[in-house]
């Protein structure tokens, strides 16, 4: 019984080692919490560049409570929006929910209006140019 439990917990710590070398991306663990997480912190949101949003803080699990994650400015995405980390209650239990983006229905991208170039010069049909032009007018045979 010492052997699988010494086991396991060889293959956790191996598990979170690779979790935070490979970056939080890559790995998501589960874990059944009961205790609800304390409301949401007060962020001032700082002046961000035209393209960037704002990922707002959230409380993350750290094994026997809850910590506050920080907001940060992430790329904006063009047709998306940033649909925020967040705490599920499913059955007494709370489940984080990671952000991530999301198509946004109401985005409507802008329509760019070409020009095409008028023509002036208008052609006989024998490869002549007819019209007002330098060269073009009425010629004097004499």
């Amino acid at each position: 019984m010492k052997k699988t439990s010494a086991i396991r917990s060889l293959l956790l710590a191996a598990l979170f080692a690779a979790a935070s070398t490979a970056g939080t991306a890559l790995a998501q663990l589960n874990v059944n919490i009961s205790l609800a997480p304390p409301a949401p912190q007060f962020e001032t949101v700082p002046a961000l560049a035209p393209d960037q949003t704002w990922a707002p803080g959230y409380w993350g699990w750290n094994g026997d409570r809850y910590v506050w994650v920080r907001g940060r400015p992430i790329a904006q995405r063009t047709g998306y929006r940033w649909d925020p980390d967040r705490w599920e209650n499913r059955d007494g239990n709370y489940y984080r929910q990671t952000g991530r983006w999301t198509r946004d229905g109401d985005f409507r991208s802008a329509k760019v209006k070409v020009k095409k170039a008028k023509h002036h010069a208008k052609h006989d049909g024998g490869g002549h140019q007819r019209g007002k032009g330098k060269g073009h007018g009425k010629h004097k045979h004499g």
